[in-house]
């Protein structure tokens, strides 16, 4: 946890020293949608995202589609609906709906997977598969077969800061469905770059979940086994997260494309006996076409 802290302040740092004509504006096309006008675009490569979850595979990724649309004040932005209360040059505030991170780990159909070829889920069976567990109890180490997981939308306010040293994003937003009824809060900084064909973007956060969320994905049910269900009460939980994107421009519609996306997982996470590793890992090398 303390190295990914040191990484998030040295980048950080590092944004207030290097920032200089280079960063990004809508004069060269790089990230602006015209309003009224749908923005498609899709990008083919090979990628992974790591599974943490025990004997779950980890997620191939093959294809990454984007579709966004962009109203007065109403838009639509890769599955996320939003209505933007405040724009001006320096913030932005919107309200607006998004899917959790955490059920792509269970669910195969999860909006976060429906590009991923090939299952998660290798076994419900956790069995004498974590390291992470220290229990003399045979009973602590037989699972039965894992309940589902759901997806939710989750529905909240976000607010943009506009900067120098970077755009800031605060968001908290709370379970629509009722699935768990639980409550995310996100702080985030992005800062862009551009020079010549290439455009850069560090992005750094930290997202706080709710008991509840947690609880949700990453308790135990009585069903699946006792021993757990009552060993395993978790709190709330903050992950911290850095990425890095890299696009070439080959011409106007044509572009490389690398994705790099480092999760750190919280102790409260960790401490499951459904987790056996620290963090989860995504990459994605290919190439992109936009419409």
């Amino acid at each position: 946890m303390n190295k990914i802290i040191t990484v998030l302040l040295t980048a950080a740092l590092l944004s207030f020293a290097t920032y200089a004509d280079e960063a990004v504006s809508c004069d060269d096309g790089s990230e602006c949608i015209t309003i009224g006008l749908w923005d498609i675009g899709i990008a083919v490569g090979y990628g992974v995202k790591s599974n943490p979850i025990t004997q779950f595979d980890d997620i191939p990724i093959y294809i990454i589609p984007s579709l966004a649309y962009y109203g007065e004040q109403w838009f639509f932005d890769n599955g996320n609906l939003g209505y933007s209360l405040l724009e001006s040059e320096n913030i932005t505030v919107n309200m607006t709906t998004s899917f959790s991170s955490d059920s792509a780990y269970f669910s195969r159909w999860d909006p976060s997977n429906i590009f991923v070829a090939g299952g998660s889920r290798v076994s419900t069976e956790l069995a004498n598969s974590s390291s992470f567990w220290d229990v003399d109890d045979l009973y602590a180490l037989n699972f039965n077969e894992l309940e589902d997981r759901k997806v939710t939308v989750l529905g909240g306010v976000e607010t943009f800061f506009y900067t120098r040293a970077g755009i800031f994003n605060i968001a908290l937003a709370h379970d629509l469905l009722d699935v768990h009824s639980g409550m995310e809060a996100q702080l985030k900084w992005m800062y862009r770059l551009a020079f010549s064909q290439w455009k850069l973007e560090l992005a750094a956060s930290a997202n706080w979940k709710s008991q509840e969320i947690v609880n949700y994905y990453y308790g135990v049910r009585s069903s699946e086994n006792y021993y757990w269900n009552q060993a395993y009460n978790p709190g709330s939980a903050t992950n911290l997260s850095l990425t890095l994107t890299t696009q070439y421009a080959i011409n106007q519609h044509w572009e490389l494309l690398f994705l790099a996306h480092y999760t750190d997982l919280a102790d409260e996470i960790v401490a499951s006996p459904l987790i056996n590793e620290h963090s989860s890992n995504t990459f994605f090398v290919g190439v992109a076409y936009r419409f």
